[in-house]
């Protein structure tokens, strides 16, 4: 376990309405988001924390199975236009609360006070690990309506549940809070997310939410293209509605260097370089989403698929079956599954397993496609002909991207190069973002033998830019000549004014004594000093 490692555990509702729990998960979301900000700080995000909610777990357990060191614990009492937050800051080892604070104030200062309390949080946390840089807000007012900030919470609040109820009510508050600011891009994001998921989930037809989706994401995008959540929205858009490697990069890229404790983006990372056979890099991102949100089980599921992409087969199916024990509806772990036995060779126990799986559980094509591939590799020549007739039939329609990516598979796996290279270029004119999945795909493995396989890999992936963001070598924050004058500064006070008397001395309060900014106090204090003090 590092140092610099912070988990926000979910303010509780001490409010006499219990109404108000969207508010204070709205606001613990807001803290996580802001202390994310800061490059050198490891902290755990929503989902993994959120698991702990209402829970009585021991904070030295929740710490060890989240791997921070340090906790943060508070509650959020609402009364009428008057909120109260308390915050405090625990040492998870020893149990130890080392800090805590409390705030009064209106509730129309509600982002000020977020930023207030993060800003403070981030300092406490400095003087425990020792420097790293903070800007000098974390948070930035999203709208100049409160109802509209009450609505979007109480959306997100909704669509955190995950089930297609709830989430077509979040949409209809989102939109409610849209009427209120048309420029709140929260809102936008919220609704875009909304729909990929009505999407996924088929409970709306795939084109149209997806068509919902592009709608939102663009006009967050106009509004403010220097959002994470923005660029992560972007790369999604690039990739699975135009089919857009490149694209698709370069926005995951731009979102993790505006904010590089994303676990959505370390995801959506690892997932581009596995896609691409570049595991190392693949791996790399994915052990820092698994950092960020080791109990989420997206996450999980995605260290799963890496696994499967990776050949290990046993390991993947352990994984997948485990992301169906928690979740039996969790599709892409079905289709992971099944792709897992095809390759251990269990073809019959896929047939079998299919004929069980409910229809609201896999899509008509994707179970025509993954039968055909079953009947293939066990050699059912017979058994195959009708089953890839009708792929052949489905596969005409320019929107059945599952069709197209299945018709591949099958003709590749039928040893007929030619034909599947033709069926390649039919389908990347129709922009049918499926084939980024399935070109490098273990079941299309016999494609690496042909001639061809490097040139329509790089036609289909975006290559010669590395997933790592580069790094310049940070030049100091003060120079040598400043970093003396400055010492002598700081040195000269602390004897003749001793600060170190006021318990509620701060870095900050004493970067404003020496006219410093916060940061470069916190590095000087990391320079060596003819008389070193630590602060």
């Amino acid at each position: 376990m590092t140092e610099n490692t912070i988990a926000v555990l979910p303010f509780i509702n001490i409010s006499p309405d219990p109404e108000n729990e969207y508010f204070c998960d709205g606001i613990t979301e807001e803290i996580i988001n802001a202390l994310a900000q800061i490059n050198q700080l490891k902290v755990t995000s929503r989902t993994s924390s959120f698991f702990f909610k209402n829970q009585t777990v021991p904070l030295q357990e929740i710490a060890q199975k989240l791997g921070v060191a340090i906790i943060l614990e508070g509650s959020i009492r609402l009364s009428g236009k008057m909120v109260r937050i308390t915050a405090q800051l625990v040492h998870a080892a020893d149990d130890v609360h080392f800090w805590s604070a409390t705030w009064d104030r209106k509730l129309e200062n509600i982002f000020e006070i977020q930023d207030e309390i993060s800003l403070l949080i981030a300092d406490k946390l400095r003087e425990q690990f020792g420097h790293f840089e903070i800007n000098d807000h974390l948070i930035k007012k999203q709208t100049e309506s409160l109802d509209a900030y009450a609505c979007s919470l109480k959306a997100k609040y909704l669509f955190n549940k995950w089930n297609p109820l709830d989430v077509k009510a979040a949409i209809q508050l989102y939109e409610e809070a849209i009427s209120m600011d048309p420029l709140h891009v929260e809102s936008y994001i919220g609704l875009a997310d909304a729909y990929g998921f009505l999407g996924t989930t088929e409970v709306l037809p795939g084109v149209e939410a997806w068509e919902k989706a592009a709608f939102y994401i663009q006009k967050a995008y106009e509004l403010d293209a220097g959002n994470a959540g923005v660029q992560y929205q972007m790369a999604n858009l690039s990739f699975f509605t135009e089919c857009d490697f490149q694209k698709a990069l370069s926005h995951t890229l731009k979102s993790l260097e505006l904010k590089p404790n994303y676990p959505e983006s370390q995801q959506f990372m690892a997932f581009l370089y596995t896609i691409t056979d570049e595991m190392d890099k693949a791996n790399y991102h994915l052990q820092l989403a698994l950092s960020i949100d080791p109990l989420s089980q997206e996450t999980l599921f995605f260290k799963a698929y890496f696994d499967y992409r990776n050949g290990d087969f046993h390991e993947a199916l352990e994984e997948v079956n485990r992301c169906l024990d928690k979740n039996p509806k969790n599709i892409p772990a079905y289709i992971v599954r099944c792709y897992c036995l095809l390759k251990l060779g269990k073809t019959k126990a896929v047939l079998e397993y299919l004929s069980q799986l409910p229809e609201d559980i896999i899509l008509p094509n994707e179970k025509l496609g993954i039968t055909c591939l079953a009947h293939l590799l066990n050699n059912d020549t017979e058994q195959s002909r009708q089953p890839i007739a009708q792929l052949y039939q489905e596969a005409e329609s320019p929107m059945a991207f599952q069709a197209h990516s299945y018709l591949f598979l099958v003709l590749v796996n039928l040893k007929q190069m030619d034909e599947a290279f033709a069926w390649l270029d039919k389908t990347i004119a129709m922009k049918s973002s499926v084939l980024l999945l399935t070109y490098t795909d273990p079941l299309a493995r016999n494609l690496k033998n042909d001639p061809r396989f490097k040139t329509y890999k790089n036609k289909l992936f975006f290559k010669g830019q590395n997933s790592f963001p580069k790094t310049e070598k940070k030049s100091m924050l003060l120079d040598k000549e400043t970093t003396d004058t400055f010492s002598s500064k700081l040195l000269h006070y602390i004897q003749e004014e001793e600060p170190f008397l006021n318990p509620n001395l701060s870095l900050r309060s004493l970067a404003g004594q020496i006219q410093i900014h916060p940061n470069q106090l916190s590095w000087l204090s990391t320079v060596p000093l003819k008389s070193k003090i630590v602060l």
